[in-house]
């Protein structure tokens, strides 16, 4: 994403306008080379992973009435797959990062990969997955990033802890608290699925500022050079549940949260935002994320910048 930072400060703004009227939680978003735009979302509607279209990031947008994942992977239950991302990569291929419901433990996720020649698939899921940190609690909410400044290429994922917690608000609200630390995995820059070295952490939850968890990372780098890291805390399914970023001068940071949520309930008639993509678009940048509606969580659009912000549509009711 190309957005300019003012002393570290990001702003968003936008209007109450419905974008797509389906449940699409998780959404990523990316621009084929032929310029059309792509979102992609978690399980719902009888489809392993939803899918829609547009020219610009926006909207509008069309559902596309099809499973981008028919076939989740061996490794999985085929249920519950959740938060895919896709890239295209230097071999021509189109790879999806998604949470794959592991087949010997339904309490966890682990992320997968998938490969197509086409950005609308069907994708075919690799025998195992990238990353099943299961000691830990799993792996969710993968994204892709490539490093403009040096080519090299990244996936960003939270280690699902709270699968192992306690209790409480998303069965992390009661101590001992588990960690949900957002982790940073260099891969193969021409194929996009081979893993390079051991994932460092990037980020962690602090109870105070985030409540139970932290996720949903996706991972930008800004015109001047700053990593921005956009991720959501709190518990999904509470009005708490809101949209965060951290920065920091290099891919691997350290990170320092912005302190004050980009996006949360109430901004924009909105309520629990969260699950947000940030892509390449114009000078500004754009964020695609879901937001509670009554169909479920419907996605929505806006435009992120610095100082007085810059204008997008939302999602609406």
């Amino acid at each position: 994403m190309q957005t300019t930072l003012s002393e570290g400060r990001l702003t968003a703004s936008g209007e109450k306008t419905a974008l797509m009227k389906h449940d699409f939680p998780d959404p990523s978003l990316m621009q084929d080379s032929d310029g059309t735009w792509y979102s992609f979302a978690t399980t719902s509607g009888g489809k392993n992973i939803q899918a829609a279209r547009a020219d610009a990031p926006g909207g509008p947008w069309t559902y596309v009435d099809q499973d981008m994942l028919p076939d989740t992977g061996a490794w999985t239950t085929g249920r519950n797959s959740w938060a895919p991302d896709v890239s295209l990569v230097a071999t021509g291929l189109y790879i999806m990062y998604y949470s794959g419901e592991l087949g010997n433990n339904s309490a966890l996720h682990c992320v997968g990969t998938a490969t197509s020649s086409a950005p609308l698939g069907p994708y075919t899921a690799a025998p195992t997955p990238l990353a099943c940190p299961v000691s830990q609690g799993g792996a969710i909410d993968p994204a892709g990033f490539v490093d403009a400044a040096t080519g090299r290429r990244y996936v960003v994922y939270k280690v699902d802890g709270n699968a192992l917690g306690h209790g409480g608000s998303c069965n992390n609200g009661v101590e001992p608290y588990v960690a949900t630390p957002i982790m940073l995995q260099e891969v193969s820059a021409d194929d996009g699925v081979t893993a390079a070295g051991d994932p460092v952490r990037i980020l962690d939850r602090s109870t105070t500022q985030d409540g139970p968890l932290v996720e949903a990372p996706n991972l930008a780098r800004s015109s001047d050079g700053t990593y921005v890291l956009f991720y959501s805390n709190h518990c999904w399914d509470t009005p708490g549940y809101s949209i965060n970023y951290a920065t920091a001068s290099a891919v691997a940071g350290p990170y320092t949260k912005s302190g004050t949520p980009l996006v949360a309930t109430g901004d924009y008639n909105l309520t629990a935002p969260g699950g947000a993509t940030s892509t390449i678009g114009d000078a500004a940048g754009s964020l695609v994320f879901h937001a509670n509606c009554p169909q479920g969580r419907c996605l929505g659009s806006m435009a992120v910048g610095h100082s007085t912000g810059v204008y997008g549509t939302v999602c609406g009711k």
